[in-house]
């Protein structure tokens, strides 16, 4: 059974109890600051920015098997790099 889907967005709903799994974890497990979005954008800019025929299967693993420090360093990674722009415009 082959399994396409029409959008990022409808992918994203498909997995998402697989996401809600992973991120109760990462509360769990002291991360109270890490939403769904978090893991979403980390897996799709940075595990599978070069991945191609992944299988519905492949993404629920890499879903619940995700390194949370590697989520973790990716979200402050991005927060300092926001407030870095930020602060650029300000002293302009």
């Amino acid at each position: 059974m082959d399994l396409e889907f029409s959008s990022q967005e409808e992918l994203f709903k498909r997995v998402q109890p697989a996401l809600n799994a992973k991120l109760a974890e990462l509360h769990r497990l002291g991360y109270p600051y890490i939403q769904v979005s978090d893991i979403w954008r980390y897996l799709v800019e940075e595990k599978w920015k070069k991945s191609h025929e992944l299988t519905l299967s492949d993404i629920v693993h890499d879903i619940l098997h995700v390194d949370n420090k590697k989520i973790d360093e990716y979200l402050k990674g991005k927060i300092s790099r926001s407030r870095r722009s930020e602060n650029v415009i300000e002293t302009i």
